[in-house]
C-alpha cells in the first residue's frame, strides 16, 4: 500500500484559524450525514461507524491510524475508510480542511450492483486508506457544496445526479468487489466478549468477569482483545455506546435519554465521548 507522504499537502496556513465544523444529514439518501470542517486543534479518538466515511481534503493535511499503519492525506486527496473499520484522525502540520460524508453499506452496495451489473455479496471494500485521483476528487468536493446548497440553491435531481455519478466513479476506479474485509475477529473467545459488550451497552462492565469470560488472565486477555479488534476492551465497549448513541440520535432521541439506554455515565459524559469520534456534539448531530 502507498502512503502519501504530508510534503505533498498545501501550506497549512491557508487552514482558517480555529476549528470550525458544520453537520447537516440528506434524509432520502438512507440517512447520508455530511460534515464540513476546520480542524487545528481536534483530535479524533479511535472509533469506528456503522457507515463508510470518505473524505476530501481540501487544505492542510490529515493523519490517521487505519489497518494498522498512520497515513497522511494532504490536500487534493480523497480518504476512505469501510464500516467496522477502527480509524482516528488528527491534524499534520498546522491542521487541515475537509468534507466529509458518510454513505450507508446499504446504498453504496446498491450503487457497485449497478456498476458491477451484477448482484453482490456485499458492500464495496476500498483497498486503498487514500487516494489520489484529481477528477474524483473534484467530483467529491462539487458533490458536497451541490448537497449542502454552497453556492446556490440546487434541485434534488442535480443532487441525484451528482451523488451517483461521484459514488459510481468511486467504486468503478478503486474498490475491489469481491474481496472479504479485513476485520479481524477470528478467536471464539474474544468473540464470545465481544457479543457479551454488545448485548449490554447500558451495563457497566468489569473486567475481570471479561477476562474469565474469554478464559483468559487479565493482562492476557487485554493484549488478546486489542490485537484482535484494534481496541482495549474499555476502548471498544466506549466505540459500541458511540455507535449505538449515533444511532438513537438520528432518530431524533434526545440526548439524556441517549446517554441512559446506552450506557454513559450522564449526558456530559456522551459529549465528551461523541465529540472525540464525530466532530461535533451530540445535540448538533441530532438537529441535523
Amino acid at each position: 500500500m502507498t502512503v502519501i507522504a504530508p510534503e505533498v499537502s498545501l501550506d497549512p496556513d491557508q487552514v482558517g484559524a480555529g476549528d470550525v465544523t458544520h453537520f447537516w444529514r440528506v434524509p432520502r439518501f438512507r440517512g447520508l450525514d455530511c460534515l464540513r470542517a476546520t480542524f487545528r486543534r481536534h483530535a479524533y479518538a479511535r472509533h469506528s461507524h456503522d457507515t463508510y466515511a470518505i473524505a476530501a481534503v481540501l487544505a492542510g493535511c490529515e493523519t490517521f491510524f487505519h489497518r494498522g499503519e498512520q497515513h497522511y492525506a494532504p490536500a487534493g486527496s480523497v480518504a476512505v475508510v469501510c464500516p467496522d473499520e477502527i480509524h482516528d484522525g488528527e491534524p499534520y502540520g498546522g491542521g487541515f480542511e475537509y468534507r466529509t460524508f458518510y454513505p450507508s453499506a446499504e446504498l453504496m452496495q446498491e450503487i457497485a450492483e449497478d456498476v458491477a451489473g451484477r448482484p453482490l455479496s456485499r458492500a464495496p471494500w476500498f483497498p486503498h486508506s487514500v487516494i489520489r485521483d484529481p477528477a474524483l476528487f473534484q467530483a467529491q468536493v462539487r458533490l458536497h457544496a451541490c448537497l449542502c446548497q454552497d453556492e446556490s440553491w440546487t434541485s434534488e435531481m442535480e443532487q441525484d445526479t451528482r451523488l451517483i455519478d461521484f459514488l459510481s466513479r468511486l467504486i468503478a476506479r478503486w474498490a475491489d468487489l469481491d474481496a472479504l474485509p479485513t476485520i479481524r475477529y477470528g478467536s471464539k473467545s474474544i468473540l464470545r466478549v465481544r457479543d457479551h459488550l454488545d448485548a449490554h451497552l447500558d451495563e457497566e462492565a468489569d473486567l475481570a468477569d471479561l477476562a474469565n469470560l474469554a478464559g483468559l488472565s487479565r493482562s492476557h486477555f487485554i493484549r488478546a482483545f486489542a490485537k484482535e479488534t484494534g481496541l482495549t476492551p474499555h476502548a471498544y465497549l466506549l466505540d459500541r455506546r458511540f455507535r449505538a448513541a449515533t444511532r438513537l440520535l438520528g432518530q431524533g432521541e434526545a440526548p439524556g435519554d441517549v446517554a441512559a439506554a446506552c450506557g454513559f455515565f450522564d449526558q456530559s459524559h456522551l459529549n465528551r465521548v461523541f465529540k472525540a469520534r464525530m466532530g461535533v456534539t451530540p445535540g448538533a448531530y441530532r438537529a441535523a
